[in-house]
């Protein structure tokens, strides 16, 4: 549909065909977490520097995004999880919202691996023809962390692939999923899933060492790209972060050059 193709190119716009997402949904699913709290801020620093989209709740693209409108492309979530309901994603939102918003993409997020996934699974496949019937991109958070699968087992390869496969056969145009810990083991999902993989927020990183290095394993496992959050917003030097990983994803920069980018960056920030 040419509605769909138009609005993936303002997401994915270079030849190269990698995303660099940044998320700030997070305060429903995990609280007011630090950065959160001062969102017209974080907001400020991630888009300076010009992630390829933004994923956000229809409450603070109303309130907070407008001064940024046209500047980065807008994916407007769809559902959420909560604190007291982390294995079940709940609607909170839908298409034609979006649209009204002016937003490049939905997400929606699906929990697999538990006794509710058939529910799950069913959202999904309703805001997927919905989505479909607007031309409009679909990105589904979807994780294999049901009641039936134990802690260690969610970035397991298998359980990894069977969340992102159920994205990809019920039609979705970005799957954002677990990182299973290794690109070796990440590009067997990549193989497996016929549609475009990014990891969400990956591992859990000590530094930016970690973090950048993470970041250039997962591009090269053939993945379309990442969507970050936390780490970024938490960042001392957001915007520097972010330009810096504009480069390694798109421009092929190894972790070595990135990190005296990064450095360099830091330091303008600081004058």
């Amino acid at each position: 549909m040419l509605g769909k193709e138009i609005r993936l190119k303002r997401l994915i716009p270079g030849k190269d065909g990698k995303y660099f997402g940044l998320t700030v949904d997070h305060a429903i699913a995990r609280g007011i977490v630090p950065g959160l709290d001062t969102i017209d801020d974080t907001l400020s620093k991630m888009i300076a520097g010009r992630p390829n989209a933004i994923t956000m709740n229809k409450g603070i693209a109303d309130k907070c995004f407008t001064p940024y409108a046209g500047q980065v492309p807008l994916v407007l979530k769809l559902t959420t999880f909560g604190i007291y309901h982390f294995t079940e994603d709940v609607q909170i939102a839908d298409v034609e919202e979006a649209v009204c918003y002016g937003a490049d993409a939905v997400s929606c997020g699906c929990i697999v691996g538990g006794d509710n996934q058939d529910q799950q699974i069913n959202q999904l496949a309703k805001i997927s023809k919905e989505a479909h019937k607007y031309g409009m991109p679909l990105i589904s958070h979807i994780y294999p962390r049901g009641n039936r699968i134990d802690k260690k087992d969610q970035c397991t390869v298998d359980n990894v692939i069977y969340a992102a496969r159920i994205a990809a056969e019920l039609g979705v145009d970005l799957v954002k999923t677990n990182y299973t810990g290794d690109p070796y083991s990440f590009a067997k999902v990549i193989a497996a899933v016929p549609t475009r993989v990014a990891i969400a927020g990956g591992a859990k990183c000590n530094n930016v060492d970690e973090f950048l290095q993470q970041t250039r394993d997962v591009i090269d496992s053939g993945a379309v790209g990442v969507t970050y959050g936390r780490f970024v917003f938490q960042y001392a030097h957001t915007t520097a972060l972010v330009k810096a990983l504009n480069q390694l994803i798109h421009n092929g920069l190894s972790v070595k050059e990135t990190k005296e980018l990064l450095k360099d960056l830091e330091e303008e920030e600081d004058k």
